[in-house]
């Protein structure tokens, strides 16, 4: 039931970061949108092939965190823009 729980408040913060992307708009935005809806299906593919095969819900849960993790951690670094060069 904790993985449960947790995964329901690691994904609210990455809402939030994906939300603010989001509003700053321009192809960054577009990028995170493309990627966000890309994700959902591999994912949900990925959740489904497992359950088939008799993983527990736990397992699938855990799957689903390991994502929610990566996408916290990449979202939330410090973004350096590179600049051109005449």
């Amino acid at each position: 039931m904790w993985s449960w729980m947790m995964l329901g408040l690691e994904s609210n913060r990455v809402i939030g970061l994906r939300l603010a992307k989001l509003m700053r708009g321009g192809k960054a935005a577009q990028r995170e949108a493309q990627r966000m809806v890309s994700e959902k299906v591999l994912a949900a593919a990925k959740a489904g092939t497992s359950l088939m095969a008799g993983a527990s819900g736990d397992k699938i849960v855990a799957q689903y965190r390991r994502k929610v993790a990566a996408n916290a951690k990449r979202l939330s670094r410090k973004q350096t823009r590179k600049r051109k060069t005449r």
